[in-house]
């Protein structure tokens, strides 16, 4: 790495966006798909008041997750050892992991809620899961640029 480079913190700048883009996420899912359409609850499998218990929680923890990132950043800013380059790396990996994972490990292999219901699903998984992987191949070709051009002269 270059001297500016090696002041850099990219394990921090690169975790400080994964929990903010995780979080962002989850708060997208929770806001647009759990309380403005109603299409699903975090876990349906039980009554509509565990339902709801189970987007408080899902919602305190997207809370939380914005707080550690936050303070991450934070750090990161007040050492002047931000890397930008690798923030927006690590954002995009936490909003398409988030997506993917709630996508292929809430969905379908625990099958805790679905996309919607009583509609053929084939269409709502696909666009799930599809936008979720081209987040994370975005992210991914960010991190892989952030690391060349942090190891160029």
């Amino acid at each position: 790495m270059t001297g500016a480079a090696a002041r850099l913190d990219v394990r921090g700048s690169r975790r400080s966006g994964l929990l903010l883009g995780a979080a962002f996420m989850a708060g997208m899912d929770e806001i647009v798909f759990h309380q403005v359409l109603g299409w699903h609850h975090f876990y349906d499998r039980s009554t509509s008041a565990i339902g709801l218990l189970s987007d408080g929680l899902l919602h305190a923890a997207e809370l939380m997750a914005i707080v550690a990132g936050l303070f991450v950043l934070a750090d990161l800013l007040r050492s002047r050892t931000f890397s930008v380059a690798f923030f927006r790396a690590g954002l995009l990996l936490g909003l398409g992991g988030f997506q993917l994972f709630d996508g292929v490990v809430d969905h379908k292999i625990f099958q805790v809620h679905q996309v919607r219901y009583d509609v053929p699903l084939l269409p709502y998984d696909v666009v799930w899961n599809v936008v979720g992987v081209v987040l994370l191949l975005i992210g991914f070709e960010l991190h892989r640029r952030a690391s060349r051009n942090a190891l160029s002269p």
